[in-house]
C-alpha cells in the first residue's frame, strides 16, 4: 500500500481545545488537554398511524409505528487542563455569575491533530458559556499538579472540513 493512500488514524493524545474570548489581548485564551462529554444526540419520536392495511379479521385499520427524528440534544462538555496563573477563564465565569451570561456566550473549536502536527479534525461549537468550575484538591506536601475543570454548555456544534 502506498503512503499516499494510507489514511492516518487520528489519536486522542494530540488535541487541544482553543478558546478565544472577545476583548482579550492574547491570540488564544486557553488550551486544554482533555475534553469529556462532547456529545450530540437526537431524540426518537414514535408516531402511531392507522393504515388501510388489513389487520387480523379487519379489512383495514392496521396500526403501524413510524419513527421520526425529534429535537437535537447537546450535552455539556468538560475541559481539563493544568492550573494556570491566567485569570481569563475566571473572569469569564465571574461575568456569567453576575447575570450577564447572554452576552458572554462564545464560540470555539476542539481540534485533533495528526502526528505531523497538522490539523486532522475540527469540531466547532457556538454560543458556549461556563456552567461550572472545579479545581483539584491541593496539599502542601503533594507532588501532583493542580488541575482545573471547566464545564461548558453550548447551543450548537458541528464537525467541519479541514482545508490543507
Amino acid at each position: 500500500m502506498s503512503d499516499s493512500k494510507f489514511t492516518e488514524i487520528l489519536t486522542t493524545s494530540r488535541f487541544y481545545v482553543e478558546l478565544k474570548l472577545d476583548g482579550s489581548q492574547d491570540p488564544v485564551d486557553a488550551y486544554f488537554k482533555e475534553c469529556k462529554g462532547f456529545k450530540y444526540s437526537q431524540e426518537l419520536v414514535e408516531i402511531p398511524e392507522v393504515t388501510p392495511l388489513g389487520w387480523g379479521a379487519a379489512k383495514q385499520g392496521r396500526i403501524v409505528m413510524t419513527k421520526m427524528p425529534g429535537y437535537v440534544k447537546l450535552s455539556n462538555f468538560t475541559l481539563t487542563r493544568s492550573l494556570r496563573t491566567s485569570q481569563t477563564l475566571w473572569n469569564w465565569i465571574k461575568v456569567v455569575q453576575e447575570g450577564n451570561w447572554a452576552k458572554q456566550r462564545r464560540d470555539g473549536s476542539l481540534v485533533i491533530y495528526k502526528t505531523s502536527s497538522k490539523e486532522g479534525a475540527r469540531f466547532n461549537f457556538k454560543r458556549a458559556w461556563p456552567v461550572s468550575y472545579k479545581c483539584s484538591d491541593v496539599k502542601a506536601d503533594g507532588a501532583e499538579l493542580g488541575i482545573e475543570e471547566l464545564e461548558i454548555a453550548c447551543e450548537e456544534f458541528e464537525r467541519v472540513g479541514i482545508t490543507e
